[in-house]
């Protein structure tokens, strides 16, 4: 019911809202289907986007998780370290992309790597913040149980802090998901490098929107938006899978 009506809202825009001249910028189901699925060529050229994009993504967000983690890890084990840290978390959350994007050119070059190094930027702060408050969360009776049987730091950490903050991290997981497709296509807005074949879907984006091919655009915008929710149901997946013994994720 939910699909069949953003459809008709989809056809009501186009046909009775749009000029038929604007029509470009939202073109019929139909022929979006016909022109980005159906037509071999342009299907072609965006999954190689996608292939590529998908690249990004992952190494951009795995170096997220690993880093995000590893940062909230060590601002858990004291209060004045998560002081002297945080501020500077939130200051890389909040540095508009666009502004510090000829830095990260001139250290990273400007193609894979600085793709990368963006969609880390964009996507570590929720893992950062998430992973904090679960290590954070655990009850003082639960410390002062371990205490009495003198558990020392790394047991703690592995047998207390850290299965008790696992839904908050994989919560962390899955808004990354989606933070890091954007923050991949956002990169290759900023660091076009490379040949046909080779484009993510940022570039192609870019690309059809100057050409004004409003359905290619739209498919590059489905498979895009795709990627993020496999991502996001991935991690939903493993966050159950591994915490379903004591929690519902």
């Amino acid at each position: 019911m939910v699909a069949a009506g953003v459809i008709g809202l989809w056809y009501l825009f186009t046909y009775f809202v749009l000029d038929r001249d604007q029509q470009f910028f939202l073109p019929p189901l139909h022929r979006v289907v016909n022109v980005g699925f159906l037509t071999w060529t342009n299907l072609e050229q965006v999954l190689l986007g996608l292939w590529r994009t998908t690249q990004v993504t992952l190494v951009g967000l795995a170096l997220a998780i690993v880093g995000g983690m590893a940062i909230a890890v060590i601002m858990s084990q004291a209060r004045w370290i998560e002081r002297s840290v945080f501020p500077y978390a939130v200051a890389l959350q909040a540095v508009p992309i666009v502004a510090i994007s000829p830095l990260i050119g001139l250290w990273w070059g400007w193609d894979f790597q600085s793709q990368v190094v963006v969609t880390i930027i964009i996507s570590i702060f929720p893992i950062i913040t998430n992973t904090l408050f679960g290590l954070r969360s655990v009850e003082p009776s639960m410390h002062d149980l371990l205490t009495l049987h003198g558990a020392g730091r790394w047991t703690r950490f592995r047998k207390l802090q850290l299965p008790h903050a696992l839904p908050a991290i994989f919560t962390g997981f899955r808004i990354s998901a989606g933070l890091a497709v954007v923050g991949a296509i956002v990169g290759e807005f900023f660091f076009k490098g490379g040949t046909y074949g080779t484009e993510g879907l940022g570039q192609l984006l870019f690309l059809f929107q100057n050409q004004l091919s409003g359905s290619k655009l739209v498919a590059g915008i489905v498979f895009s938006s795709l990627l993020g929710v496999i991502l996001f149901w991935f991690f939903g997946w493993a966050g159950r899978r591994l915490t379903s013994h004591w929690y519902s994720v």
